[in-house]
């Protein structure tokens, strides 16, 4: 039995030239209860399964923190609106290097949007992970160095002019909220440095470890979610995603090894595509603007939520070292 309307039954089966599908289960709820991610079987077609993501816009949603914001809510809106974009237009120069699923069709009608994608769990990326070894951390920055590499230069035609969900002008209501008046006075500062830079690629957004698929081949990973993405410097992935996965005391320790491996890698994807001399230009000003990143994500963080784990010594610290050079 399917909980789909017949119009997104058939636009379904249509799609993937199947005769009929059941639904599996559903692997997740849309953050804000904007809708469910769910898993289809199908039938008479290349596919066993599929993922579907479906999303119903309703005017009344629970923010898990409170933000029932209409500013909220435009954002979200337009995430997925970005997200059909992504894997209409971009999503196909991603290399096995910067894996990301396969999408075989989307709908928008009537407040619902319906992209329908490839099960990246059977194309072998079953793993979602927590914890990761050095091996599979490694595989998550070459990752990441390859898709800065693939989009460098690129204009986010259809994306977010601005990439990630926290940069400071779609964040208002957090930057209200925030009491750090060092870094409330600093903010626009960091934010206008950041986007100065002439080093711009394509950003994931949201690169966090549970947007990351894990194949039981440690080397191996793939990518999901591209709500947020848009222009911006690598660099502020790279923030984001050590971040999510390493306390403050190993981000620190490990902070020029994660640097030199990012850098390294990126060098590897970028040689057919800039001079050695450009690159170390770019090297130059990424590096000094991973502070920048941190601290921009410290900035909306302190706003959101003041409580939360991440909020530790070391972002304190980066971020203290990045106010005072403004100063």
């Amino acid at each position: 039995m399917s909980s789909f309307s017949d119009k997104i039954y058939t636009f379904i089966t249509e799609t993937m030239e199947a005769t009929s599908f059941e639904e599996i289960e559903v692997i997740q709820t849309l953050w804000s209860g904007y809708g469910k991610i769910k898993r289809l079987q199908v039938t008479g077609c290349n596919e066993n399964t599929v993922v579907v993501k479906h999303i119903q816009l309703n005017d009344t949603v629970t923010h898990p923190r409170g933000w029932n914001t209409n500013i909220s809510h435009l954002r979200k809106t337009k995430s997925y609106q970005v997200e059909c974009d992504w894997y209409q237009n971009w999503s196909d120069k991603c290399s096995q290097l910067c894996r990301v699923p396969k999408c075989y069709g989307f709908l928008e009608k009537e407040g619902e949007t319906l992209i329908i994608l490839e099960d990246i769990d059977s194309a072998g990326f079953p793993l979602r992970l927590h914890n990761i070894n050095q091996t599979r951390f490694h595989a998550c920055i070459r990752w990441l160095a390859n898709f800065h590499a693939t989009f460098l230069y690129s204009k986010p035609q259809k994306l977010w002019p601005i990439g990630t969900y926290w940069h400071l002008d779609t964040r208002p209501d957090e930057f209200a909220a925030l009491d750090d008046l060092a870094l409330k006075n600093a903010a626009r500062a960091i934010n206008d440095t950041l986007n100065a830079s002439p080093f711009k690629t394509i950003v994931h957004g949201d690169a966090k470890i549970a947007n990351f698929c894990f194949a039981e081949n440690e080397n191996d990973v793939a990518a999901v979610d591209f709500q947020y993405t848009g222009g911006g410097v690598g660099v502020k992935d790279l923030a984001y995603f050590v971040g999510s996965c390493l306390g403050e005391r190993e981000a620190e320790r490990q902070e020029n090894d994660i640097l030199e491996y990012y850098f390294q890698q990126l060098e590897i994807a970028l040689q057919e595509k800039i001079s050695p001399a450009t690159f170390k230009r770019l090297q130059k000003n990424w590096h000094e603007l991973y502070y920048f990143a941190w601290a921009d994500f410290h900035r909306f963080l302190k706003g959101w939520n003041p409580g939360h784990w991440k909020i530790n010594g070391y972002s304190e610290r980066i971020t203290k070292t990045v106010i005072d050079s403004l100063n």
